[in-house]
């Protein structure tokens, strides 16, 4: 049977280590216990509600600003597009706590745009640009951008031209033709980025905890914290079985209202 080593593999990979985690979570033998007395107190809620939020907004601001990006990449003469994709990759090359560091550098109180604005005389004294939740976004969404761009891209990449000149031909203007026939063909790309990018900001934990004020402990930071500080991994355990719930019903939200407007599109059409 050709699907046999691929349930293997995620039978190995994931299956396994998330019944494992499960485990440690019910380790106590008690459910009230362990998921409704200690992760629904209200300082893990408000912890879990700020880390919905940041992956949401660094989800949807590396859409909008990594479809554009995508779709100027696309227009380009090939040699050109190689070199712009290769740019883009290169920049995932670096590690994202050096990645962190540099906005360190940048937004310190001695960093590059507090020593500009000091240069130029907009300022007197140095601006809190660091430990703000600004600086969170900020850096999350500058390193996360890059797999937005690419998936946006790829959804590009197959699409054919004919259509838009077609779409010309019957009378659409250059902006209705890209919101009727390019937007709608080259979504799914835009979707995929947006859910790969909102994954992997509820799991961020080190770019918060290095720009970040109190105020923006996501609950990554506290399962870290737990693991390597309290050692108390039931806990843990508990609160990563809770982020893996809530991850997965945001990816099937976002499915089931993308389906939805789809069938909306075909009906109205």
């Amino acid at each position: 049977m050709p699907f046999i080593p691929v349930v293997l593999l995620l039978g190995l990979c994931f299956v396994y280590p998330v019944a494992e985690v499960l485990k440690w979570g019910f380790h106590d033998g008690s459910w009230t216990a362990r998921y409704i007395g200690t992760v629904g107190r209200p300082e893990y809620i408000r912890i879990l509600l700020n880390t919905v939020q940041v992956a949401v907004v660094t989800s949807v601001s590396c859409m909008v600003l990594g479809y554009p990006v995508a779709y100027v990449i696309s227009r380009q003469r090939a040699a050109l597009r190689t070199v712009l994709l290769i740019a883009i990759v290169v920049t995932m090359w670096v590690s994202v706590l050096i990645r962190t560091y540099a906005w360190m550098v940048v937004l310190g109180r001695e960093g590059i745009i507090n020593n500009v604005l000091a240069a130029t005389g907009i300022i007197d004294e140095p601006v809190q640009l660091m430990f703000t939740t600004g600086a969170v976004y900020v850096a999350m969404i500058q390193t996360l951008l890059p797999i937005s761009i690419l998936a946006s891209f790829s959804g590009m990449a197959g699409f054919d031209q004919t259509l838009l000149r077609a779409a010309r031909a019957f009378g659409a203007s250059k902006w209705g033709g890209f919101r009727t026939v390019f937007l709608p063909l080259t979504i799914d790309g835009v979707i995929a980025g947006g859910l790969l990018v909102l994954l992997m900001s509820l799991g961020f934990f080190i770019t918060p905890a290095l720009v970040g004020g109190p105020s923006d402990i996501l609950i990554a930071n506290v399962i870290s914290d737990h693991v390597n500080q309290t050692l108390n991994w039931n806990l843990a355990a508990a609160l990563s079985a809770v982020l893996l719930v809530i991850g997965t019903a945001m990816v099937l939200a976002v499915l089931i209202v993308t389906l939805g407007v789809r069938r909306f599109h075909k009906r109205a059409l």
